[in-house]
């Protein structure tokens, strides 16, 4: 099987031993959001927050409602040789003829279901500890052929181990035929959230990802989209001296570019900018007139919020009902503007000049919420402990099983000694692993 770390040189990424890194690995996976594990991977990356892994307790996939339904969530806490599944979408659900109840194990999922092909891949988020993508076909359940594309992202408790994987599968069902004469990927049409993608010369400067077990896949944007984006009819923003144009109409119009924005499903950048530009519009001047805005807000059962007061502005303009995590982004843009004292109608421009696009926006907010965080050196702690620690017998070890992982320390005499049994599995598994060459 291949994977990223497989083939650096084709990601100008690390050495096999080492983890892909996070840059690697979004250019690998694409920017095509048409794609569901794509739009999959930017809301794990957009969960980060400059850690290794997403915290745990930031994840609801039942409140995804984008690929919430065709997603799993894998829980390790208990092990890693049959971990629990506490959510199954229901999406995954319907298609491998799943009851309510019943699945609560990998060991419970049958054999030949599409939620099998998804979970045969977990060891590889162990051992690459990174995202990890894979696309094939096969033979279901009801002996139709099936061509799918997945992706699996890590998820940790504690910040270092990880302890729960995230998927996220998509598929189509390609009929009675299971021995087709040609490549499958050639012969079918599009994943159901997908374009036809044009044939095009292979080109090297064209990023390209390895799926685990299937071929090839060109994770270039349509040539047409730029065409696509230019097509589209952007709202043109308020002038700031219009003084015809009440807060209510302000708010009109930053909708009105929301729902352009929307309707390019995210493709459109130049729609996203606007939308955006507008509802900081709409939010100098509704400093401006804050009775109206109060009022508006109790209208639209939208709360203020005094340590985050950008929250109900991308509330109204969106919807309250519009991705979390998207809106969370989106109110961390607009506070930096502020933070950066951009005037009205100059959003737009200062987005531009910003590394990074939105996303170094959001960046730049999160680190200026917390300019006095300092990192913990978590090894450094680890290593004081274990200075303090009393030695241990190997044979009073706390285990029943045939392999351990334990940490050493030398002593005055220069002889190691056991002080500490490992007793995470993840940790003994990546051991096995190394052991085995």
């Amino acid at each position: 099987m291949d994977n990223i770390s497989d083939h650096p040189s084709e990601f100008d990424g690390p050495a096999h031993d080492a983890a892909p890194s996070q840059t690697d690995v979004a250019d690998a996976i694409g920017s095509d959001e048409r794609r569901m594990h794509v739009r999959a991977y930017n809301y794990w990356a957009s969960l980060l927050d400059g850690r290794d892994y997403p915290s745990i307790e930031d994840l609801e996939p039942g409140d995804i409602a984008d690929f919430g339904p065709h997603s799993v969530l894998l829980d390790f806490t208990e092990g890693s040789d049959n971990p629990a599944t506490p959510y199954i979408g229901t999406a995954v659900r319907t298609e491998c003829d799943l009851a309510d109840e019943g699945i609560s194990t990998i060991a419970d999922v049958p054999s030949r279901s599409l939620l099998s092909r998804l979970t045969d891949h977990y060891m590889q988020i162990i051992a690459n500890r990174a995202p990890v993508g894979f696309e094939a076909e096969f033979v279901n359940q009801r002996s139709q052929s099936v061509c799918y594309r997945g992706i699996l992202m890590p998820f940790s408790s504690d910040g270092d181990t990880i302890d729960f994987i995230y998927g996220v599968i998509n598929w189509k069902t390609v009929g009675d035929s299971v021995e087709p004469a040609a490549p499958l990927r050639a012969m079918l049409p599009p994943l159901a959230d997908e374009e036809p993608e044009e044939e095009e010369e292979e080109d090297d400067a064209v990023p390209h990802l390895r799926w685990e077990d299937g071929p090839l896949a060109d994770v270039a944007v349509a040539t047409d989209a730029q065409e696509e984006e230019d097509a589209l009819p952007l709202v043109t923003p308020l002038a700031a001296d219009d003084e015809q144009a009440g807060l209510a109409d302000r708010l009109c119009a930053a909708r009105e570019s929301a729902e352009v924005c929307k309707a390019a499903d995210g493709r459109s950048r130049a729609a996203l900018y606007r939308a955006l530009a507008m509802a900081y519009d709409f939010a100098v001047a509704a400093r401006r007139v804050p009775d109206d805005y109060a009022e508006i807000l109790d209208n639209a059962g939208v709360k203020a919020q005094a340590r985050a007061p950008m929250t109900p502005i991308v509330k109204l303009v969106f919807g309250a009902d519009y991705d979390k995590t998207r809106l969370t982004e989106f109110a961390a843009a607009l506070s930096n503007a502020t933070r950066k004292g951009v005037d009205f109608g100059g959003f737009e421009a200062f987005l531009e000049t910003v590394s990074g696009g939105l996303k170094g926006l959001v960046a730049a907010e999160r680190k200026a919420r917390r300019p006095d965080a300092q990192p913990v050196d978590r090894v450094a702690l680890g290593k004081s402990a274990l200075r303090r620690a009393a030695s241990l017998a190997l044979a009073n070890l706390a285990t029943n099983e045939e392999f351990a992982l334990v940490l050493t320390r030398r002593n005055a005499n220069g002889v190691h000694e056991v002080v500490q049994l490992v007793s995470d599995a993840n940790m003994l598994d990546r051991a096995l692993q190394k052991a085995a060459g």
